[in-house]
């Protein structure tokens, strides 16, 4: 299926658990499976790099290439994904502690149970990724656009508490982008 009827699909799956509270991944993910489950040429045929319960020494992703990456489990603390391209990407019990994503694309990405305390989110691009279950304690999300973006609420009223700047590729204001009131 191509990623942009997939997009369409996420955002439809979005907005249904924003409107009606339904927090969880599970239930998203499931979702997600039966109405597009990719076609099986395409699913054998994807250059899908995995890096799973590594402590992945480099650290370094700046600039790099990483569409639909997974990252399970990953020792990440302080790596550098400034400006990368991690479209479609999932972090799934990550630790991205005090990580650089300054300007980085996680469009239609998912992050579970994942840490992002003191990351660098300023000028990130996180339309409509799935972000549940995930810490954000002290994230800098200066120009930050979290547009049709899921997040658990506690993380959302926090967000809010500190979202300002406007993203200088989408131009959406954060807090607009957080629905902030």
């Amino acid at each position: 299926m191509p990623i942009n009827s997939m997009a369409r699909v996420m955002q439809t799956l979005k907005h249904y658990f924003r409107s009606f509270k339904i927090i969880g991944l599970t239930i998203g993910l499931l979702a997600l499976l039966l109405l597009c489950p990719l076609p099986a040429k395409a699913a054998s045929s994807a250059a899908i790099r995995a890096y799973d319960d590594v402590d992945i020494a480099t650290k370094n992703f700046a600039g790099k290439s990483l569409i639909q990456a997974e990252f399970n489990d990953a020792k990440l603390e302080g790596a550098n994904f400034s400006s990368a391209d991690l479209r479609g990407a999932v972090f799934n019990g990550s630790n991205l502690k005090r990580a650089n994503f300054h300007g980085a694309d996680f469009s239609d990405g998912i992050a579970y149970i994942t840490n992002f305390a003191e990351a660098n989110f300023t000028d990130a691009v996180l339309t409509s990724a799935m972000l549940l279950q995930s810490n954000f304690k002290d994230a800098d999300i200066t120009g930050a656009d979290f547009t049709f973006a899921v997040l658990d609420r506690a993380q959302l009223l926090a967000l809010c508490q500190r979202a300002s700047g406007t993203n200088p590729t989408t131009g959406v204001d954060t807090r607009e982008s957080l629905e902030c009131r």
